[in-house]
C-alpha cells in the first residue's frame, strides 16, 4: 500500500515534503474540512465579483497595470494571459525531486484557505503528484518578489494543458500529459491565475530540500571526522563534556556527543594515550565541536524559517472569509522573499565552512609532513604512485568554488515591474547557489572519507573505535583500499553519493 501524506496548510513537515519529492508511490490527499475552507474563501471573491469590488488582481492588471480595469467578461482571459506571460523561466529545468516539492507547497498554501481559489485547483495540483505528471520548470528567472513568478507560472501552464511535463522519464506537452491520466486542464477563474503563481514555493521547495541534505552532510561530517581523528592518532579529550557545558550552544554539545559515540572503545586510541608527546591536536580536529557545531545551530534557525514557510499563504491578494460579514480581501507582501532567502545564504555560508575544515583534513591526511607517520599521499608506494595526492586538490578546488558561492544573494536588489517592485530577494539565486554548495561540500566530505579509511589500513592490526568501524564497514563496501593508483572519479562520485544518501547519517 502507498505511502499516504494528508495536507491541510497547517502542518507540512520537511520530512513529508521529502517523501513526496522522492518516492513516486507516495499518495498525497487533502484533509477533512480543507476543502469547505477553501470554498469559503472562494465564496468571498465571488461576492466580491458579485458586488463590483475593485480588487487586485482580479478585476484590475497586475503589478504596474493594477490600476487598469478588467471587464468582466474578461476575467478569465485575465488569468490564462497572466499564467503564459510569465512563465518567462528560462535554463536547466529543475530536478524531479525539486519539481514534486514546488507542486506539493503550492497545493498546500492553496489548502490553507487564504487564496480564493475553487477546490478543483487544490485537488489538481495534488492530481499531478499523485499520477506523476511533473511540469518542466526552468531554474532562471526568478527575483523572488512578487514571489517566484516565472517558475511556478510554468507550473501552473501544466494545469492548463499547456507548456511541457515530464511522465515516466517522457517529455511531453502539458496537454498530452493530462490526457493520459484522464484529467481535463483547468479553466482558470478569477483569482485562480494569480493565486498559482505568486508566492515563494521554488525558493522554499528547493530549500527544503536541501536542508534535508545538509542535515544530513553534517552528520556525515562528524563520522569523518572521527575517521579521520582515528587514522592521525588524535586525542578525543577535547570532547569532554565539562568543555562543552562550559560553553552550551546547543549544536556544540551534539556534536561532541556524536564524535564521543564514534570514538568509543577505540584500539587506536588506547595505543598512543600514556606516550604521546604532543598536548592538543590541530584545529581542524581539535576544534570539531565548535566548527560543526556552528553549522548545526544554523541548521535549526534555517529549519524554523522554512517549516513556518512551507506552511504560509504567500500570494496576494488574500482572502480572510471570517473578517467582517462578507470576509475581507486585502493587498499585502507575504510573497516577498526575504525570510527564505536570507536562511539560503546561510544555509550555503554554514555548509561551506564545514567543508572547508574537511579539506584542512584531508590535507593533513595526505601530507607527509602532518600525517603522524603515514606514507605519502597514503598511498603504499610514495613516488611511483601519487595515490590521493590530487583528490585533496580536488577538495581544496570546490572549497574554493563553496566560497565564490557563498557570496549572498539576499543582500541583492534590482527594481522591476516598472519600479512597483522596487525590492526583490533573489531567493531563487540564494536556493540554486546553496544546492551547488551542497553538491561540493557532500564531495569534500566524501574525499575525507576515503582518505580516512585508508589511514586506518595502515593503523591494523588495531581497531578504530565502534562507530568508526561501522563507517569504514560501510565504504568498505562500496570502494575497495587503495593498492597501487587507478581513476579515482569513480570512487570520489560513490562516496559523495553515500552521504548523499545519508549511509553515514545514522551512525
Amino acid at each position: 500500500m502507498p505511502h499516504r501524506i494528508t495536507i491541510d496548510g497547517d502542518t507540512l513537515t520537511l520530512e513529508d515534503i521529502e517523501r513526496v519529492a522522492t518516492d513516486l508511490d507516495t499518495h498525497v490527499v487533502l484533509a477533512d474540512g480543507a476543502e469547505e475552507r477553501i470554498a469559503r474563501s472562494r465564496a468571498v471573491v465571488e461576492r466580491a465579483l458579485a458586488g463590483g469590488a475593485n480588487v487586485y488582481g482580479v478585476t484590475t492588471g497586475f503589478g504596474r497595470l493594477a490600476e487598469t480595469p478588467i471587464s468582466r467578461e474578461r476575467l478569465e482571459e485575465l488569468q490564462i494571459n497572466l499564467i503564459r506571460s510569465h512563465a518567462c523561466g528560462v535554463g536547466t529545468p529543475l530536478s524531479r525531486a525539486e519539481t514534486r516539492a514546488i507542486t506539493l507547497l503550492r497545493a498546500n498554501v492553496l489548502a490553507k484557505g487564504f487564496s480564493g481559489v475553487r477546490p478543483v485547483v487544490v485537488q489538481r495540483l495534488l492530481d499531478l503528484l499523485n499520477h506523476g505528471i511533473h511540469p518542466v520548470i526552468p531554474e532562471q528567472g526568478s527575483v523572488g518578489a512578487s514571489g517566484d513568478l516565472a517558475p511556478l507560472s510554468h507550473l501552473a501552464l501544466v494545469l492548463v494543458g499547456e507548456g511541457m511535463a515530464e511522465v515516466g522519464g517522457e517529455t511531453m506537452t502539458g496537454g498530452e500529459a493530462l490526457r493520459r491520466a484522464g484529467l481535463e486542464p483547468l479553466r482558470l477563474q478569477a483569482k485562480e491565475g494569480l493565486a498559482l503563481n505568486n508566492g515563494t514555493q521554488y525558493m522554499a521547495g528547493i530549500g527544503a530540500l536541501l536542508l534535508r541534505g545538509a542535515e544530513r552532510l553534517v552528520q556525515s561530517a562528524d563520522v569523518a571526522g572521527a575517521m579521520t581523528l582515528e587514522g592521525l592518532l588524535g586525542t578525543p579529550a577535547a570532547f569532554h563534556p565539562a568543555i562543552m557545558r562550559a560553553r552550551p550552544h546547543p549544536g556544540q554539545a551534539v556534536s561532541a556527543a556524536h564524535l564521543r559515540d564514534l570514538l568509543e572503545d577505540s584500539e587506536i586510541r588506547e595505543s598512543h594515550r600514556e606516550n604521546d608527546p604532543r598536548v592538543q591536536d590541530a584545529y581542524a580536529l581539535r576544534c570539531m565541536p565548535q566548527v560543526h557545531g556552528a553549522a548545526r545551530n544554523a541548521l535549526a534557525y534555517v529549519r524554523q524559517v522554512l517549516e513556518v514557510e512551507c506552511n504560509s499563504a504567500t500570494d496576494n491578494p488574500l482572502i480572510f472569509p471570517d473578517e467582517g460579514p462578507d470576509g475581507l480581501v486585502i493587498s499585502g507582501g507575504n510573497f516577498h522573499g526575504q525570510p527564505v532567502a536570507q536562511v539560503l545564504d546561510l544555509l550555503a555560508m554554514a555548509l561551506a565552512d564545514l567543508a572547508s575544515m574537511s579539506e584542512r583534513r584531508v590535507e593533513r591526511l595526505t601530507n607527509p609532513d602532518m600525517s603522524e607517520g603515514l606514507p605519502a599521499f597514503l598511498t603504499p608506494e610514495p613516488g611511483v604512485c601519487s595515490g590521493f595526492m590530487i583528490a585533496q586538490i580536488t577538495a581544496a578546488a570546490l572549497v574554493s568554488e563553496n566560497k565564490v558561492l557563498s557570496h549572498p544573494a539576499s543582500v541583492d536588489s534590482i527594481p522591476t515591474g516598472a519600479g512597483k517592485e522596487d525590492h526583490v530577494s533573489m531567493g531563487a539565486h540564494g536556493a540554486v547557489k546553496a544546492r551547488r554548495v551542497l553538491r561540493n561540500a557532500e564531495t569534500v566530505v566524501g574525499i575525507e572519507l576515503l582518505c580516512a579509511a585508508q589511514a586506518l589500513e595502515f593503523r591494523k592490526p588495531l581497531r578504530p573505535g565502534r562507530g568508526v568501524a561501522a563507517a569504514y564497514d560501510r565504504l568498505r563496501a562500496r570502494v575497495a583500499r587503495l593498492e597501487g593508483d587507478r581513476v579515482l572519479s569513480p570512487d570520489l562520485e560513490t562516496a559523495a553519493a553515500l552521504v548523499r544518501e545519508g549511509v553515514f547519517a545514522d551512525l
